[in-house]
């Protein structure tokens, strides 16, 4: 279940193709080297897309790791949250509103409101998106982290991401950071591979590669 669910070589010939900007930035780049979670735990992931809103990589993988330490072999299960106490789970830096989302989280893995991951990766990006977003603390885009990273789907544009709209303006040489609405706009004849393309956008957002 947890696999790329498109092929790579295709995705990046598409994108090489489709404007001379994505050209050049996946020459400068190099291969396309996207990983899909092997773990199907439905809590476990999506913990840890709570975990990572609205930080950076290196602030949410340390508050990530205190918050793994908290349960049996450092693996985060639904089952066991509501035996940690609240301040345990600040202590190991989540915020009010992120307790209150992964206890919201555990609840509904555990009484089946969330469907499991097998049902889920039988749903298209719409219904998985609906799904999720019923979850206190989970909008758009951890649902289109979720699509990319864990299901690996082809075509998502996590268009309020601040890293894909910095990647965007560097590779489109955009003078301002573009806003959610141009950033479909633009990226729009990158379908249906977008999820590649915002994978490259990332890059280039994270290393300060511009496409010249």
């Amino acid at each position: 279940m947890s696999r790329l669910r498109y092929n790579r070589r295709e995705a990046v010939a598409h994108l090489r193709r489709a404007c001379p900007e994505m050209d050049r930035l996946v020459a400068a780049c190099g291969s396309f080297t996207l990983r899909v979670s092997r773990d199907g735990d439905l809590f476990q992931a999506l913990s840890s897309a709570i975990i990572y809103q609205q930080l950076s990589g290196k602030a949410a993988a340390t508050i990530h790791g205190r918050f793994c330490t908290l349960f049996d072999e450092g693996r985060p299960d639904a089952a066991q949250v509501a035996g940690i106490s609240t301040d345990a789970l600040r202590g190991a830096g989540l915020s009010r509103n992120k307790i209150l989302a992964v206890r919201d989280l555990a609840e509904k893995v555990k009484d089946r409101s969330l469907p499991s991951p097998r049902r889920m990766a039988a749903l298209d990006d719409n219904e998985v998106t609906e799904r999720l977003c019923r979850v206190r603390g989970i909008g758009p885009w951890t649902a289109q982290m979720y699509l990319i990273f864990n299901l690996g789907r082809p075509d998502v544009m996590p268009a309020s991401d601040l890293g894909i709209q910095k990647g965007v303006q560097y590779v489109y040489q955009m003078p301002g950071l573009p806003e959610p609405n141009d950033v479909n706009d633009i990226t729009r004849h990158l379908a249906p591979f977008r999820s590649a393309a915002s994978w490259y956008f990332w890059l280039a957002a994270d290393t300060g590669l511009i496409a010249r």
